[in-house]
């Protein structure tokens, strides 16, 4: 074999899985596959341009070392109820064991001491109690935030320790395939400046996160590795001024609302909530622009953002959870000429588009400068709409104003970790020699679960050494 190990993907999950390996004195010979660049060479040029060009092989926010979630925000959410269903798998206790673990690893790399969120006052009585009142739960976690610009700097550092402890990394490298004989995983066939090269290892980690969660489901579908369809979630990203959210921000930095609106009652939750932080666009590589939120440490906007998503699971004959959400986005980005569209929530409630002239009239100033005004209802599903008018109903009782005439909505934010790979307690899938994890494989829905999934999986890789 050529290696020991190999890791298809530099996310959380990924870099977690060698450095924990590192840890423990493994031997293992190691190599990490990443589609993008090395976080030191990651640049997104809409900063100088001021508006998204579409970066090929891929986009630069995306995709490269340390995955996408690093450079939107970097929050690491410190209970195990947050972060998808590793728990459901591993246990609660071991989970939340697992959390603190890692972060005491994220501290050793530089990462901020300062927990938000932890508070038990007042103000904090004062919003569980609107909360309840509206129908909504207030879930308690404590949040490290990173931020942006730290994050990079985090990481670098981590990316360096793998390198000097001789793990091999290849960058702007994509994976196409695995090598399976006989229900046993070989290796990988990657892109060898167009040719298909062959690299054979004892053990291979999938960890692709959202961005590769398409591809390891055509995997799972090729080779039968064994899985079901989840969650998708389809929604938008909300901007609203600082002072609506003031007393939100100021207690709880990042809060996490969970609902179920009638009439359908399907989960809508609040995510990635940015005070102070800036819109921003994602794209993938089928020329699919996503809207998600930054959040810096040091610079600050006048508006805070937090995504609203509704969850969708579907049945059977359905299988294709991530294919509908894409074609919920490329309608939206139809609508906006390959751009972010972005509508005023009154003009939602009174059934008309966005002008230009309107925004420049508005007290919320967009954050994405190149959002395109326009009717997002056009283009979401029914369902999905009256699930996020309801929930920002049921919201305006907790925040007063979230629902006034001027809030923003931009569109279309997706969340495409919806096929869940069966695996078990040790994180072996089906097929001998492999393993999937983070976001991609179901289990986990961001950084800091993402991290644990990648700690659990180099203690089971060790001891196996």
């Amino acid at each position: 074999m050529d290696y020991d190990l190999i890791i298809v993907g530099s996310g959380p999950a990924g870099i977690f899985t060698a450095l924990e390996l590192i840890k423990l004195n493994s031997k293992k010979k190691m190599l990490l596959i990443e589609k993008g660049k090395p976080v030191e060479k990651r640049h997104c040029p809409k900063s100088e341009v001021g508006y998204c060009i579409n970066c090929k092989p891929s986009c630069a926010i995306t995709t490269g070392f340390s995955g996408a979630g690093a450079f939107s925000d970097g929050k690491l959410s410190l209970s195990y109820e947050v972060g998808g269903d590793l728990p459901t798998l591993i246990g609660e206790d071991f989970a939340q064991e697992l959390i603190d673990y890692t972060d005491k690893i994220y501290l050793e790399f530089g990462a901020d001491t300062k927990i938000e969120g932890i508070g038990s006052g007042e103000a904090i009585k004062e919003i569980r109690k609107n909360a309840i009142k509206a129908g909504l739960k207030l879930v308690d976690c404590p949040i490290r935030h990173l931020g942006t610009e730290k994050a990079q700097e985090l990481y670098y550092r981590i990316q360096t320790t793998l390198a000097e402890n001789g793990v091999d990394m290849m960058f702007s490298t994509e994976c196409k395939n695995i090598i399976l004989e006989d229900k046993t995983c070989k290796g990988v066939i990657i892109d060898d400046n167009g040719t298909d090269r062959k690299i054979t290892a004892d053990e291979v980690v999938i960890a692709t996160g959202r961005r590769g969660a398409d591809w390891l489901e055509k995997l799972c579908a090729e080779h039968e590795i064994a899985h079901k369809p989840g969650t998708v979630d389809i929604g938008v990203r909300v901007e609203c001024r600082n002072e609506i959210m003031e007393k939100l921000n100021e207690a709880l930095y990042e809060s996490k609302l969970i609902g179920f609106p009638r009439p359908w009652k399907n989960k809508v939750r609040t995510f990635c909530q940015n005070p102070g932080g800036f819109v921003a666009q994602e794209n993938y590589d089928n020329d699919l622009a996503v809207v998600n939120g930054h959040s810096f440490k040091d610079k600050k906007s006048e508006n805070t953002n937090l995504a609203i998503l509704v969850s969708h699971n579907f049945t059977e004959p359905f299988n294709q959870p991530i294919e509908y959400a894409q074609k919920v986005g490329e309608l939206t980005n139809m609508l906006g000429a390959g751009h972010i569209l972005v509508q005023r929530f009154g003009d939602i409630l009174d059934g008309k588009r966005t002008w230009p002239h309107e925004l420049s009239k508005s007290n919320v100033k967009p954050t994405l400068k190149d959002a395109v005004a326009g009717d997002i209802t056009a283009a979401m599903p029914y369902r999905a709409m009256t699930n996020i008018i309801e929930f920002i109903k049921m919201l305006d009782q907790v925040v007063p104003g979230f629902a006034s005439t001027e809030t923003l909505l931009y569109g279309p934010e997706l969340k495409f970790y919806s096929n869940k790979v069966k695996m078990d307690e040790s994180l072996n899938t089906n097929i001998k020699g492999l393993h999937c994890l983070g976001d991609s494989s179901g289990w986990t829905r961001g950084l800091m679960m993402a991290s644990v999934m990648g700690v659990l999986m180099g203690r089971k890789l060790k001891e196996n050494e």
